[in-house]
């Protein structure tokens, strides 16, 4: 006897009620509902990311009893806020919003179609601009209740931190892509710091430098956030078969602030010879601690 052939769905491990259409729309399934492997790997990425936040969107939603409004920074395409949108909150639709921040007009543009397309249109939206000019816009609320980073790119995942912290953000979930900046900096002190501390050895090569920046420029990130009050875990997405940039920190807001972190985060640049750089000091708040 033959074994049933599975449908797309049940052979994708699509949940139930879970869009085809949507994921031909967005270019993931192909239109006879077949999938390449790229394609595979984003879906597996995109669908991880999403049982991590969907916990947190639950609870939050608990907590607070009213609308529930999350910023998606360098949405690009918006797969993430557009699977969110479908897999979580279309069930219950009453007050939920996820905005789309991207930088390219025709992006937007595109987003704004499907999600009409979809019949999203009551709960999404999307704004063309920068991250760092996102939280002045007049159609964004005060406070916002999540805040999401998929690969959002070099000092881009700083400024939707920085965002979340302007908003008062309850959570955060950021996968952070192409950290150059760090190392830029280290790579211009590097000589300075020669023979001064035996820990100018983890950046003194090149390839080591562009690690070791991205590397702690994570961690910075990590302590920055704990500094104001966030509980943060940090796990892979995927396996590292699917993606480089694989890094997830989640982060939930527990108290008001956290000065011991700030002083370890303070204690890190300078041990690293960063700690008079002032644009740091001033990213982190540390200007005047």
């Amino acid at each position: 006897m033959k074994k049933p052939v599975p449908s797309p769905a049940e052979a994708l491990n699509l949940r139930p009620g879970q869009s085809l259409e949507l994921l031909k729309s967005l270019h993931i399934l192909t239109r006879d509902g077949q999938i390449n492997q790229d394609s595979r790997r984003k879906l597996k990425q995109i669908n991880h990311l999403v049982q991590f936040i969907e916990p947190i969107i639950d609870a939050i939603r608990q907590d607070t009893g009213g609308p529930f409004t999350l910023v998606d920074h360098g949405a690009g395409k918006s797969y993430l806020g557009f699977m969110l949108y479908d897999m979580v909150l279309k069930a219950k639709p009453e007050g939920a919003c996820v905005v789309g921040v991207e930088t390219r007009q025709a992006l937007v543009d595109t987003s704004r179609e499907l999600a009409t397309k979809a019949g999203f249109a009551q709960g999404m939206r999307f704004l063309n601009m920068a991250v760092q000019d996102s939280a002045e816009h007049p159609e964004l609320p005060d406070t916002i209740h999540m805040v999401t980073a998929l690969h959002a790119c070099n000092t881009a995942t700083d400024d939707a931190i920085a965002f979340g912290l302007a908003k008062q953000a309850r959570a955060m979930a950021l996968v952070p892509c192409c950290q150059a900046e760090l190392a830029e900096r280290l790579r211009a002190r590097k000589s300075g710091q020669l023979g001064r501390s035996s820990l100018v050895e983890l950046w003194r090569h090149p390839l080591h430098t562009r690690e070791f920046g991205s590397q702690l420029t994570n961690v910075l990130r990590c302590l920055w956030l704990e500094s104001q009050g966030y509980q943060v875990t940090v796990t892979e997405l995927v396996g590292w078969e699917h993606s480089m940039k694989n890094e997830l920190i989640l982060a939930r807001k527990h108290q008001r602030s956290n000065p011991k972190a700030a002083e370890r985060l303070k204690a890190l640049l300078l041990d690293l010879g960063l700690g008079e750089d002032e644009a740091l000091l001033c990213r982190y708040g540390l200007a005047q601690a």
